[in-house]
């Protein structure tokens, strides 16, 4: 299928969902992103949706509204457990004013990232590590389909700068725990329905401006 033709269907899956369609660079910069995934997925498991419709529909519409839905203002962004890029690459393509950092502990997946970020020519970056020991605060930290998600919020929640933005791509029947792990400091003034599938919602945790530093945290 060519560029365009994936650029169409993304915009007509995005204007089904209420989302604005993509321009045509971007639409060929996710042209180049769904081949890199379909042909790594083959010998890596990048994501058990395997079948472009399916990634399309899940990963990039449910990653570009995450995109559309986080505030104005926000200059840094940590996607944690990146995992195949999602959201943190959409993210990177529909909001180039905020810096990405993808940190992936996985180092095929890692490696992977990087080729992404090469091909597509995006200025984000890789932290092939664990995202927790992290020494610096973002404005924004994003989780989607994380393992041992609550331990992984938790560990997130640290990494928000004061003021800033803790994101949870999370089911609606998980959201009210993940919530209180995040812990007292957060508010919680925006869920959002995510377009991919009823049980899917987007959280968006504000931090409290006076939030002191937290001590690390242990995530074995």
């Amino acid at each position: 299928m060519s560029g365009e033709a994936i650029g169409l269907k993304l915009n007509r899956l995005l204007v089904h969902a209420g989302l604005t369609p993509v321009d045509a660079a971007i639409g060929a910069q996710f042209e180049q992103y769904l081949s890199l995934i379909m042909r790594w997925n083959a010998h890596l498991n990048l994501s058990s949706i395997r079948a472009e419709d399916g990634i399309l529909s899940r990963h990039f519409v449910e990653s570009i509204a995450c995109a559309c839905a986080l505030p104005a203002g926000i200059s840094t962004l940590l996607d944690f457990g990146s995992g195949a890029g999602f959201p943190g690459i959409p993210i990177a393509l529909c909001r180039p004013e905020i810096s990405v950092v993808l940190a992936e502990s996985q180092g095929k997946k890692a490696a992977f990232l990087q080729e992404t970020l090469r091909t597509l020519r995006i200025s984000a970056t890789v932290h092939a590590g664990r995202a927790e020991l992290l020494g610096n605060t973002f404005d924004s930290v994003v989780l989607r389909a994380v393992d041992r998600m609550p331990q992984a919020v938790k560990a997130a929640g640290h990494l928000v700068a004061p003021a800033g933005w803790l994101a949870l791509l999370t089911t609606r029947s998980d959201l009210a725990h993940l919530q209180i792990v995040a812990g007292a400091t957060f508010s919680w003034p925006t869920v959002v329905q995510l377009p991919s599938a009823a049980q899917r919602l987007l959280a968006l945790g504000a931090r409290e401006i006076s939030s002191p530093a937290a001590p690390a945290i242990d995530f074995t």
